[in-house]
């Protein structure tokens, strides 16, 4: 089976710094996180702090899922945390 992204929902977490969302693989439920870095990298021109990073990351989700998904079908775990590596 193959990840799912089907809640639109994302969340940013200032502790971590960075952009949290989630993908299903069946009934598993997969945390997703990407890097404060990783945002700046694919979308440069987007402000910092929370709202910015959100907009990067609502501007650039089709991107992320792809990188997501790609991390995932490298090797099946609970949590991602993707780097500019991941891009």
């Amino acid at each position: 089976m193959s990840i799912r992204f089907l809640n639109a929902s994302r969340s940013y977490d200032a502790t971590r710094r960075s952009v949290c969302f989630w993908g299903h693989d069946a009934t598993f439920e997969i945390t997703f996180s990407v890097e404060e870095d990783a945002l700046r990298l694919i979308s440069p021109q987007s402000n910092r702090g929370e709202a910015g990073f959100l907009q990067a990351f609502d501007a650039n989700r089709s991107r992320i899922e792809t990188a997501a998904s790609k991390a995932y079908g490298r090797s099946r775990q609970s949590f991602y945390r993707l780097s500019g590596a991941d891009f």
